[in-house]
């Protein structure tokens, strides 16, 4: 698995000439109604072995959760499974908050 930080991310969001990759947030609903990344895609860690089959295997695939962990872990799944451009945010949406969008709010 790949690991991108999140000044990285947001310079591949920002990219037109990239294409952009499926943000798969595994937070709680209330952890992502709280904050999230612009155009993620909320699934919660204990919803992926049940909904894996919505995930397309070929896609660029960046797992966020808070601080990394809990990513991490849903990234290694994936690609235990097959899916082969799975990264993982370090440092998760707190790092984001803290690097890349100050004004987010923090847990």
């Amino acid at each position: 698995m790949e690991h991108v930080t999140a000044p990285d991310l947001a310079a591949w969001l920002d990219d037109p000439a990239r294409a952009r990759p499926l943000l798969l947030d595994v937070r709680e609903n209330w952890e992502f109604a709280t904050c999230s990344i612009a155009g993620a895609t909320l699934m919660p860690m204990n919803t992926i072995p049940a909904r894996i089959e919505e995930l397309d295997e070929d896609a660029e695939i960046v797992c966020i959760c808070h601080h990394g962990a809990r990513s991490m872990a849903v990234a290694a799944f994936l690609e235990r499974n097959g899916f082969a451009k799975v990264s993982n945010l370090t440092g998760g949406v707190h790092a984001w908050a803290l690097q890349v969008d100050l004004a987010m709010p923090k847990y």
